[in-house]
């Protein structure tokens, strides 16, 4: 096929790109913008590539990093738990987004992963992680107890006693600061206990 040895010399080696990446390669080559479908259509029959999700592809079989394909994301609620060490648990990615994207369940690259809206205002609190091997963004210990009110998500008290733990009541204040009146009567009902 056309152009496929320098598409995979150069595409190889990021994690994934989209179809529109793939349209300026082929398109600074001479190539029509139907011949795109053509070219992604054949990598993935013949499985060069994988589609991740809508527009998106990898030569990867599996994405760790998820939150890069719906950006602006992070993990959260039991995932961020697991990716923390405090959840045991096998658990699917929970992505949040504040983007309008369809909440739910879907696959991405082969994984199954939950998609969550949240405010715009709420979309805060986040770090970067190594994860097997890659750098995924992740809610940090105080966002993730936001989150769990957030979301009216059930959270085990063993959990939440090695959550409290560890917690920076400092930081979860100033967070809590952050959001509105009524949320914070939320958390307080739910999580009212702690002393911050």
């Amino acid at each position: 096929m056309k152009y496929l040895k320098e598409f995979e010399s150069i595409f190889s080696k990021r994690e994934f790109f989209s179809a529109r990446d793939v349209w300026f390669f082929l398109k600074s080559r001479g190539s029509s913008k139907g011949y795109v479908s053509v070219f992604l259509g054949h990598l993935v029959k013949h499985h060069k590539i994988v589609q991740m999700s809508r527009g998106i592809y990898s030569f990867l079989a599996q994405i760790d990093s998820v939150e890069k394909i719906i950006f602006p994301s992070y993990h959260a609620l039991q995932d961020a738990l697991s990716l923390h060490g405090l959840w045991q648990q096998q658990t699917i990615p929970v992505i949040i987004t504040p983007r309008r994207v369809r909440s739910g369940f879907r696959e991405v690259g082969g994984t199954r992963v939950l998609v969550r809206r949240i405010n715009r205002k709420m979309f805060f609190g986040h770090e970067h992680l190594l994860h097997s091997d890659f750098w995924v963004e992740v809610s940090d210990l105080e966002k993730t107890l936001i989150d769990f009110a957030y979301f009216n998500e059930p959270l085990d008290k063993e959990v939440l006693l090695k959550l409290k733990r560890k917690l920076d009541r400092k930081k979860l204040g100033g967070y809590l600061k952050q959001t509105s009146k009524r949320f914070q009567e939320k958390f307080g009902k739910r999580f009212g206990e702690l002393e911050l």
